[in-house]
């Protein structure tokens, strides 16, 4: 089960209490106080490690406590310190305050490990308290109690790829077929229920990872269909890859114009990325005036590399330099009969690569 969001309760330890004892030896008259200190109370750390990919295993676990210190003895023996706790979690998981809803962590790199709440201190023996005045002190400090927060951590995938599309024009076949993830893939539409991760290799030293979502409709921004609230998972993608299906009945055009506003609406951070094009299933409908139409449509300008792709030319016919929204490529792809997917391939990395 894919789990993206989950509340849990976090605490740290309390300190222990500190000790009231006298010295008691042979040939020792009227020893003086000897009790030792509370140890502290064990702190909380979050830790990043990418081999944990959802939040899945927090959601029969609601409560993280670390160890109380110990308390202190006699002969001035400090108490143990209570152990540390450190909570897992993957990637790209956000830490936010249940209760007025502030962000505190934002876990990315890979092995950070992010002090989040202190122990309690531990309380002072008698020893502390003898004084000329009061040479038998018969009181110690209570340890400090820890500190305890309900939280609310969010998964956010990290991708340098994302997908964007709507329901069952070809993505998941896409990603199956490119790399190693293995989604559910069938003839009709919300087939993706969760978001998939999977790594694209290259050559035998380059890879990068490419993330499938559920697809968009119209209206998504509203709530309807799953795209939506999946959005946040390409919002740290570092490009974008819109799928435009031939044989939708959707016309092209429709489709990247409710895909690119969805987007807009959800994040202008997230529909200012740099973005590729690509027309699925073109096996099912050759004709290359379809897609050259749609490229006109939009005034993009495009010199041709291959049959079925096409290449942002960096300069218009006056000789100035091409600015504005405009995908970095366009490319027609068969998943099925593997036509261009190689070219796509290099095309994604080489945009990845350059950003």
């Amino acid at each position: 089960m894919f789990i993206d969001s989950v509340e849990i309760l976090v605490s740290s330890g309390k300190g222990g209490a500190g000790a009231v004892s006298f010295r008691k030896e042979k040939f020792v008259i009227n020893g003086g106080p000897d009790g030792g200190d509370g140890g502290k109370g064990g702190d909380v750390y979050f830790k990043v490690d990418r081999n944990t990919n959802t939040l899945s295993h927090f959601r029969g676990h609601k409560v993280f406590k670390a160890h109380n210190g110990k308390p202190g003895m006699g002969c001035n023996r400090y108490g143990k310190k209570g152990d540390d706790l450190i909570i897992v979690v993957p990637p790209g998981t956000q830490v936010f305050d249940v209760q007025n809803n502030i962000l505190l962590l934002d876990l990315v790199e890979e092995g950070e490990l992010v002090l989040f709440l202190k122990g309690g201190k531990g309380g002072l023996g008698n020893v502390h308290f003898k004084s000329s005045t009061n040479q038998r002190p018969t009181y110690a400090q209570l340890g400090l109690s820890g500190i305890e927060k309900k939280v609310r951590l969010e998964l956010k995938l990290i991708a340098d790829v994302g997908l964007v599309g709507f329901p069952n024009v070809g993505k998941s076949t896409l990603i199956s077929v490119l790399s190693n993830a293995k989604p559910e893939i069938a003839n009709y539409e919300f087939t993706t229920l969760i978001p998939s991760l999977g790594i694209v290799s290259i050559d035998e030293y380059q890879s990068f990872v490419m993330a499938d979502i559920p697809g968009i409709i119209s209206g998504a921004s509203d709530g309807k269909g799953l795209g939506i609230k999946f959005l946040q998972h390409i919002e740290r993608t570092r490009f974008l890859l819109f799928v435009l299906d031939v044989a939708n009945h959707r016309s092209l055009v429709e489709q990247f114009r409710i895909l690119r506003e969805e987007l807009r609406i959800f994040s202008e951070d997230l529909s200012s990325k740099p973005y590729g094009i690509m027309f699925s299933k073109i096996d099912a409908n050759e004709n290359i005036e379809i897609l050259e139409e749609f490229l006109r449509t939009f005034g993009f300008l495009f010199k041709e590399e291959k049959p079925f792709c096409w290449l942002k030319q960096e300069k218009d016919s006056f000789g100035r330099t091409i600015k504005g929204d405009e995908p970095l490529f366009a490319i027609g792809v068969s998943s099925i009969s593997a036509k261009n997917l190689e070219i796509l391939k290099f095309f994604l990395y080489q945009n990845i690569k350059e950003d």
